[in-house]
């Protein structure tokens, strides 16, 4: 059955899942877990000495442009050094099947594994045993 544009859009559903529960809605959620505040639960939930006293210091909203720039402004001020981490390991002979077949292939050390987790656990195993 063909649906019409408007039959499609539910506005109002899209709205509700999305902005999160109205104020009648926090207000009862809060009376069931005995705080009179979303600060207090917070604060009843999240252990003192992790608290901020304050909040943090963000600033104003910049539009995007401005935002980018600021951060190439920030990134500027990187300096670059060299990473001596792994030196001493050159000389050693990678085979070509494993450096083809293992550490050429995404497959192997991206997220994206197979559904099978059994496969995925010898991948795993196999990239630690080697």
């Amino acid at each position: 059955m063909t649906q019409t544009l408007s039959q499609l859009e539910h506005d109002a559903a899209f709205v509700e899942r999305h902005i999160g529960p109205t104020p009648a809605q926090q207000a009862h959620m809060l009376e069931t877990l005995g705080a009179d505040s979303l600060s207090a639960l917070i604060r009843q939930i999240v252990p003192a000495d992790i608290q901020l006293p304050n909040p943090p210091a963000v600033g104003d909203a910049l539009p995007e442009h401005q935002a980018l720039a600021e951060l190439k402004s920030i990134a500027s001020r990187n300096q670059r050094y060299k990473s001596y981490i792994g030196m001493g390991y050159t000389a050693v002979h990678m085979p070509p099947v494993i450096l083809r077949n293992l550490l050429e292939n995404p497959g192997w050390y991206t997220a994206y594994t197979p559904y099978q987790p059994e496969v995925s656990q010898g991948r795993l195993e196999a990239l630690l045993n080697f």
